[in-house]
């Protein structure tokens, strides 16, 4: 999911191929390699994770965000790249 939110896909447009530009991207939703079958997965199950749930900025906000009870800012939760902690190594 955080990889996902990094490459700037979410649920409505994971499944547009203008999304998936990039290797990584194709990789990570399954197009090219098959990284799943190394985790007993097949080789479409991070595209339904990023359908179904979002990426990581998506889910945060939806349950815990600011306009949620909590009204979390995302603070530290934020990715690397803009001040926060969150970095996931890529999928390969």
């Amino acid at each position: 999911m955080i990889n996902a939110e990094e490459m700037g896909l979410t649920r409505d447009n994971v499944q547009r191929r203008e999304a998936i530009a990039t290797p990584a991207a194709r990789r990570l939703v399954g197009e090219e390699d098959d990284i799943g079958a190394l985790l007993g997965l097949d080789v479409r199950w991070c595209a339904r994770i990023v359908r179904d749930i979002g990426n990581y900025a998506e889910s945060y906000e939806r349950n815990v965000g600011p306009d949620t009870p909590l009204g979390l800012d995302r603070g530290v939760n934020r990715l690397w790249t803009d001040g926060g902690l969150m970095y996931a190594p890529p999928v390969r």
